[in-house]
């Protein structure tokens, strides 16, 4: 079973713009990643959404590595105001240690399909 990260932000006052400029460059940086099963954002008036997923921890660890810089930018100019973290118990211990700071909460698998 997979890791999908679930983060909704919300964008400053004005800054709506600015943080859609932002998004194209954590498409880029994402796009070359094997790992990542999906990568998208939506937006609804000034929340944005990041619907995304990656074969394992180590890989969904390795993708919030590569794009720490351009979050630190977006929570300049948006709030995190929901961090949901789903998957395997076993793959979300490898994440625990590294998100704790964004206080995220933790959805263990407990059944589903896998194709």
């Amino acid at each position: 079973m997979s890791v999908s990260i679930h983060p909704y932000f919300k964008a400053h006052a004005g800054m709506t713009a600015a943080c859609h400029a932002l998004l194209p460059a954590f498409v880029e940086t994402t796009s070359p990643d094997k790992d990542c099963l999906y990568y998208e954002f939506t937006a609804h008036d000034d929340e944005i959404f990041c619907r995304e997923a990656y074969t394992d921890g180590a890989a969904t660890l390795a993708h919030i590595q590569s794009v720490g810089s351009l979050l630190d930018e977006m929570l300049k100019i948006a709030d995190l105001t929901l961090l949901e973290i789903h998957g395997p118990a076993e793959e979300l211990e490898i994440l625990k240690p590294a998100l704790a700071a964004l206080n995220p909460t933790w959805f263990a698998s407990v059944c589903g399909v896998v194709k």
